[in-house]
This record gives C-alpha cells, structure tokens and sequence, in this order.
C-alpha cells in the first residue's frame, strides 16, 4: 500500500487535484473530508458538494464535517495517521492538532501567487484588481491565514473574457498539476520553503452586496466588476421600481454622448449603460423573476424604453473592501 494522504475540499477548484492525485499508484487517499450537504438553488434542495461526489465516483471514504473544533469530530482524521494533508478550498482553518498530525505536514493550494489576496476570494478580486496574471501556490500550512512558507508557484494569464468562473475551472488544472509535480518531495520531505514576501493583502468572503454596481465607476472598472461577480453573487442594479436586473456579460462600447450615469439606451438592437465616462454594452442579462436573455432580447423590453436610469435608488449597505492590506 502506497502512503496515506487525507484530502481536504469542497467546490469545484478541489476536484481536479483530487482526480490527479487518484491516478497515482504509488499513493493512498485514504480519506476525503469536505463539507456538509448544504440547501442551495431556488428550490433548497439540499446539495452535495462536488467534491464528495468525485470521491464517492472514486469509491474513496468521504468524510463530511462543519467543524474540526472537537476530539470526537477529529477522529476520522486521527485514525487514519496519514503521512501528508492536502488542502483545497476545504473552507476552514486547521487547529494545531490537525496542522501537526501528519509527519510530513498539511499543505495547501491556494489560488493567488502569495502574499497577495490571502483568503477566500482570490480569484474575483485579481479580475476585479484588473491583474495581468494570477496563479497558485503550494504552501506549508500554519494556523494563520494563508501565511505559512511558499513550496511552489504556477502562474496563469488573466484572459480579458476571463470570469471568476471560467478563471477558477483553469486555475483547478494548474493547481492539480502543481501538487503533482511536486508530490514525490512533499512525501519524502526533501522540499524546500521559503517565507513570503512583504506586500501582504487578505480578500473576505463575497456577499450578495458585493454584486451591487455602482454606474459612477468607469467603465472599464464595470466590465471587469460584471466578470469578477460571475457567477456568485452576479452584478446587479435595479429598475426605477426597485426590482433587481442581473448583468451576466457586458462589453465596453465606444457609444458617444453624455448620460447621468445609469442611464439605459437602446439602438441598434443593444442594450447600453452609462458609466462614469463611457458605456458598456449589456451582453447578457435577467430581469426580477425571468430567465436569462440576450442584450438584443433586452432591448426589446418595455423595462428600458424611454432611458430610464438604473440604480437610481440606494443599493445595500456597504460590505466593506474586498481586499485589504496586512500590517506587516
């Protein structure tokens, strides 16, 4: 039997790591523990996460949990005594019991180049930031977050179509190929680390107020707000009436003429909003209660005759920065 590894993960970033790893003779995934089922969709309807379904297609024992505060709840894990953790986007930080319980250590694959944009959205706020490139780490693990010693980095192109989305499914393959080419060192601990650098910043967690698009912003800015929000929690502004409209895709445009920022428009069969100092051109959308259409559909709707100004009204409360510097 080859040595023990313990996976950790829950969307869909973890899965392809978890795939490759699975591939490898030499190796045993012993256990995989990920998060409970949770309710999501319209329906609620309770939902497992995509890594416990590739691990069940694996016939891999999976081990679900919300928490790892207890000795009861870190038995699984302890039974195990495996020789290396490896971490994805499992959605909690490791106690100590946990971060010592392998001989060769936990690591992680976090989608950033460390130290820039620790935590939990990465991924949006190199698009949102207008970054040329992002990538992944491998990192030793410690109880701070995402602050333990750099083992390897791959970097990444950010595309100019990229969403979070589409950049995150990329970002999953190079994550799985940087664990893999660097697997034989982690397990007989021949790798080599070094500290992170100075320039830290730590991004939170998205909310649905982070999708809120404020139209006094330049353009470029909104496209890039409209790709990094999909596709949680989405870029949203409201009719006059208060209903919400969902922009899915847009595109800058080169329309002339000044608008109160907000302003909708439509010829030529298109969809456009002003911006601070342009336009952008809704590609895709979703009026309160619809599906998602075309930006020659929308501009056939009612909604939008006459120029009516969108997010006119006050949006929701401000959740604060997205990113933020780390005291060094």
């Amino acid at each position: 039997m080859g040595r023990r590894i313990i996976y950790m993960g829950t969307p869909e970033f973890a899965c392809p790591a978890l795939r490759m790893l699975a591939e490898q003779s030499d190796v045993e995934i012993a256990l995989v523990v990920t998060q409970p089922d949770r309710a999501a969709g319209r329906g609620r309807k309770m939902q497992a996460p995509p890594v416990k379904h590739l691990a069940e297609s694996l016939r891999v024992p999976v081990y679900q949990t919300a928490s790892l505060r207890t000795a009861e709840q870190r038995r699984p894990l302890v039974e195990i005594q495996p020789d290396l953790i490896v971490v994805a986007a499992f959605g909690l930080i490791l106690g100590t019991s946990i971060l010592e319980l392998p001989p060769r250590g936990c690591v992680n694959l976090h989608a950033s180049i460390l130290p820039r944009y620790r935590g939990a959205s990465p991924i949006s706020a190199a698009i949102l930031k207008g970054d040329p490139e992002t990538g992944v780490t491998l990192m030793r693990m410690e109880r701070g977050l995402d602050t333990g010693p750099m083992l390897d980095t791959a970097c990444l192109v950010i595309a100019t179509d990229d969403t979070t989305a589409s950049l995150t499914g990329r970002l999953s393959d190079v994550a799985g190929e940087l664990l893999l080419m660097n697997l034989d060192d982690l397990l007989t601990g021949s790798i080599p680390q070094v500290a992170q650098p100075s320039g830290a910043s730590v991004t939170r967690p998205l909310v649905k107020a982070d999708g809120w698009i404020d139209w006094t912003r330049p353009r470029e800015e909104t496209e890039r707000h409209v790709r990094a929000m999909w596709s949680w929690p989405r870029a949203w502004t409201a009719l006059p009436n208060g209903s919400a409209f969902q922009i899915h895709l847009a595109r800058t445009d080169d329309k002339a003429g000044p608008a109160v920022p907000g302003t909708a428009s439509i010829n030529d069969e298109a969809l456009r909003v002003r911006c601070s100092d342009g336009w952008i051109r809704v590609e895709r959308g979703q009026l309160a209660g619809g599906k998602s259409l075309m930006g020659s559909q929308l501009a056939s709707m009612t909604q939008f005759a006459g120029g009516p100004v969108l997010g006119g009204q006050a949006g929701p409360d401000e959740p604060g920065p997205m990113v933020r510097a780390v005291a060094e």
